[in-house]
């Protein structure tokens, strides 16, 4: 009885504190997540440090803690960054949606085409290229690469075609996606880890919550907080 009435007295003194952490850890496995990006593979984009917020009902509801969906209502649309487990070693990634279902793509020498329309390329905004350090903006260019309705930044490194940067055509499957990094040559993406299965599809990132800059002692980037993605 003794012990009884202890764990009677420990359930109503942290009864509030534990449902609490049980509803954050439901919300972010089902609802809406933050996600630390500790690599360099799309930028200008998202650069190392940011914390993402994630939309996880923006295409489908999950069981929480496991890929079951109960629904769905929408697929993600070319353009758009989401975050998904790779089919190589199950590493939760987040990269841009390149090709969907129906598509043909192929990349010749990083000139992007989709459904034999070559993407257009225009000078990207020196304010995101001033976020990146001196180095990468020396040995890097920068565009805005752009097809159909979406527009969004890219990186490349000027190289002769390789097997990274030139690449297809590819013809996307019923249930499949290939997903790039805005990073072209500093990726692992669907070069490397093949096609991504709709249900991989974990969400949509569409803000940086905070930022901090590993390499000035973790302090925040404050033009980055709040700071919504293309």
């Amino acid at each position: 009885m003794a012990l009884r009435e202890r764990l009677l007295k420990l359930w109503t003194e942290w009864r509030t504190l534990a449902l609490v952490l049980l509803v954050m850890v439901l919300f972010r496995s089902a609802i809406a997540d933050w996600n630390q990006v500790p690599s360099g593979s799309m930028q200008p984009t998202i650069l190392e440090g940011d914390r993402i917020v994630v939309n996880k009902l923006a295409y489908d509801l999950k069981v929480p803690f496991t890929g079951w969906h109960l629904a769905k209502w929408d697929h993600p649309a070319r353009g758009e960054i989401v975050t998904f487990y790779s089919p190589q070693d199950e590493k939760l990634l987040i990269k841009r949606v390149i090709g969907i279902p129906g598509d043909v793509i192929k990349m010749r020498n990083n000139q992007l085409y989709i459904n034999d329309t070559s993407a257009s390329y225009t000078q990207l905004d020196d304010t995101i290229v001033a976020q990146l350090d001196a180095f990468q903006r020396r040995h890097h260019h920068f565009f805005y690469e752009q097809i159909d309705h979406a527009s969004y930044p890219v990186m490349l490194r000027p190289a002769p075609p390789n097997h990274s940067n030139s690449f297809g055509p590819i013809e996307i499957p019923a249930g499949k996606y290939l997903m790039l990094g805005d990073n072209r040559d500093n990726s692992a993406d669907s070069r490397e880890i093949g096609l991504v299965d709709r249900a991989r599809i974990t969400g949509r990132a569409h803000t940086v919550a905070f930022s901090v800059d590993y390499d000035q002692y973790y302090l925040p980037r404050q033009d980055r907080f709040i700071h919504p993605l293309d």
